[in-house]
């Protein structure tokens, strides 16, 4: 696991391109995040399939070959310094093997945001591009639109992440200890469904292993981290920070499921670390070497998440 490359931070003016390469965005969702970034003295564009939606597939926000085009458009676009996803749902995996990874790498670092199901798209930029990239509120999402400690982390990561160095979370120790590792992860149901595939690392060892999920039942987290620990992709990993497992069954229940899977690995682990689909979630940078203290809950990176 090694340490990516570092994008600029933002300055006020600064140019992002909002995409969608997932699930329909609902247009009034998107005009409030658009007003928010605004808010924010950034000037923000819209690519071209953002409010699409697929003729055949309603859960996709337009084809597979537009939301390709977008992201790529955007991405190699040199007046653009950052591209944030719209919203999460279901679709990166049907076009990831449609960017032209070559293109993309040649346009050079820039900042990346978004979770959930954008979690292949984080693994492909570290893969294939060596990039880090952020796992946080999108621009069209509940949480970006009215949380406040949600925008105010985000925005502090992208114009001063200095200040954001040390992550405290209030969240407590699952497994207690210390442990210092490159940040990776985001969906666990992603994570173990991109086992395989070309755009993923075969590998969390020597990671700091960020995990949340959504509206799963806990037999299916089971099979998820069982799948990834008989693939043999947990080994040594260095520490596992837990988020949130919002509409998943009572969390005494899942608790003691992660407990089982994850307590045998012999690393540090927290718990409630405050990340991914709850209300006020906290942007965590992927990619860049940080020390894991479960008993304070805090995650602490040796530099700033950008340049």
């Amino acid at each position: 696991m090694r340490e990516l490359v570092r994008p600029s931070r933002l300055a006020p003016g600064a140019r992002v391109a909002v995409v969608a390469p997932s699930g329909p965005v609902p247009e009034e969702r998107l005009q409030a995040g658009l007003d928010v970034l605004r808010g924010w003295d950034l000037d923000p564009v819209v690519a071209p399939h953002v409010l699409d939606r697929h003729g055949a597939f309603d859960y996709l926000a337009g084809t597979d070959a537009d939301r390709a085009a977008d992201l790529q458009t955007t991405w190699c676009d040199p007046a653009v310094d950052a591209v944030l996803c719209a919203r999460g749902g279901y679709g990166v995996q049907r076009m990831t093997d449609l960017l032209d990874w070559e293109a993309m790498r040649a346009a050079g670092p820039k900042v990346f945001v978004g979770f959930s199901d954008i979690t292949a798209l984080h693994e492909a930029f570290a893969n294939r591009l060596g990039l880090v990239t952020l796992h946080g509120p999108m621009a069209a999402g509940i949480d970006f639109i009215k949380n406040a400690r949600a925008q105010e982390h985000l925005r502090a990561t992208l114009f001063a992440p200095e200040t954001v160095r040390t992550i405290a979370s209030g969240g407590t120790a699952l497994v207690p200890g210390r442990a210092r590792g490159v940040t990776l992860g985001g969906c666990l149901c992603l994570l173990a469904a991109e086992l395989g595939t070309p755009h993923a690392r075969s590998s969390a060892r020597g990671g700091l292993l960020c995990l949340e999920d959504v509206g799963e039942e806990t037999y299916r987290l089971d099979r998820y981290l069982t799948q990834l620990l008989r693939a043999g992709w947990l080994d040594g990993v260095r520490g596992v920070l837990l988020g949130s497992w919002e509409r998943c069954e009572p969390y005494e229940k899942v608790r003691a499921l992660l407990l089982d899977r994850l307590g045998g690995l012999g690393v540090p682990v927290v718990e409630e670390f405050g990340f991914g689909h709850c209300e006020g979630a906290l942007t965590i940078p992927f990619g860049v070497t940080a020390e894991l203290d479960a008993d304070a809950g805090t995650l602490t990176l040796t530099e700033p998440a950008l340049l």
